[in-house]
């Protein structure tokens, strides 16, 4: 009797212990802890200034901001804070079931984007579910260019791509399970974005196995371009400068614009050689139905032609998806230039593209 008594008593036991755990890991502490997306430590010269958390529910993509010495104070759009640099990220779906490590694309928005725009998530996410791929999202500002001021005046230390290249892609690596490899990381852009991110794989092909540009400007020997890059220095409500019209490279005129012609993606090519390159755009479509979105596409073409036809000179092999009015990209398409349906087939194309290899 004592023997059974004993039994039942350890086994009571054993069932009390057993549902005060159960109750410990129903808590709202634990759920939440088991809810919280990855969280960031202090390092290579950026500072958390807000944690992450998720965007909605379905809880892939989390949003949080950094502050930097290199970017000290960018310029603010709607619903952006002094000093605070948001960095979006989108995990993939099993993330938090496994101890992988995985592929890494940076996705640069465009002018006058965000990273936090609903769209870009929306593409991101799309494009993504299913692969075995992180995306990281950083701010380039509504007018940053992805590029070291060489004159910001007022306007402070301007140092967008030491930001990005030597302070956020380290940082990610370290806070991520990422594949830190050359091989597995990508770097795409739309428009202001496309630009960048060219123009990053140039300046550091070491870090990048794959570049995309989505009708990047990427010819700043054009003078249409050039134009187009000053005017996002203006404020758009007086129309009066913000700063100086050298402020991002220089003067734009010549004999005094050789920082413009030596920055030019769609002249620096040669250093995309063993890479995986892609180049996608339409040509505007119909130019009467919002002409000046069918104007910027139309013109971003000429520079994405451009770069073709240097990468085709150099021997280098690439990827063109040249698709007129979109009709033959994708449903919905029109060919303009902040297209969503157009983009989010861009996207898709590439992600496919680069998880092939990575």
């Amino acid at each position: 009797m004592s023997i059974r008594f004993r039994t039942a008593r350890k086994r009571g036991t054993c069932l009390f212990a057993a549902l005060t755990a159960a109750l410990a890991l129903s808590s709202p502490e634990a759920k939440a802890a088991e809810a919280a997306p990855p969280q960031f430590t202090d390092g290579f010269g950026l500072v958390v200034t807000s944690k992450p958390r998720w965007v909605d529910e379905n809880r892939r993509t989390f949003i949080f901001s950094v502050s930097t010495d290199q970017v000290p104070t960018p310029t603010l759009l709607d619903g952006q804070e002094p000093g605070r640099h948001a960095v979006v990220v989108t995990l993939p779906d099993d993330y938090s079931e496994t101890t992988r490590n995985y592929p890494v694309q940076y996705y640069l928005h465009g002018h006058p984007d965000r990273p936090d725009a609903q769209w870009n998530q929306r593409v991101v996410e799309k494009a993504t579910a299913g692969r075995d791929l992180i995306t990281v999202q950083p701010n380039g500002s509504g007018r940053g260019w992805y590029s070291n001021w060489v004159n910001p005046g007022a306007a402070g230390p301007q140092n967008w791509e030491t930001f990005h290249l030597e302070q956020v892609i380290p940082f990610v690596d370290a806070n991520l399970r990422t594949k830190a490899a050359k091989a597995d990381r990508a770097i795409v852009g739309h428009s202001m974005g496309g630009f960048g991110a060219l123009h990053y794989a140039e300046h550091r092909p070491d870090l990048f196995g794959y570049a995309g540009s989505f009708s990047g400007g990427l010819d700043l020997r054009n003078s249409e371009m050039r134009a187009a890059i000053t005017a996002t220095l203006v404020n758009p409500a007086s129309g009066t400068p913000t700063v100086n019209a050298d402020a991002i490279f220089g003067p734009p005129i010549w004999p005094f614009d050789g920082i413009w012609n030596a920055q030019s993606p769609a002249h620096n090519v040669t250093s995309l050689r063993g890479m995986g390159v892609a180049l996608y755009t339409g040509n505007g479509g119909d130019l009467t139905v919002n002409p000046i979105q069918a104007v910027f596409e139309n013109r971003a073409r000429e520079t994405a032609l451009v770069t073709a036809a240097n990468l085709t000179a150099a021997g280098i092999g690439f990827h063109f998806s040249d698709y007129g009015d979109g009709s033959t990209w994708a449903p919905g398409c029109t060919g303009k230039h902040a297209d969503e349906a157009c983009v989010q087939a861009d996207m898709n194309h590439f992600v496919g593209l680069f998880t092939r290899h990575a």
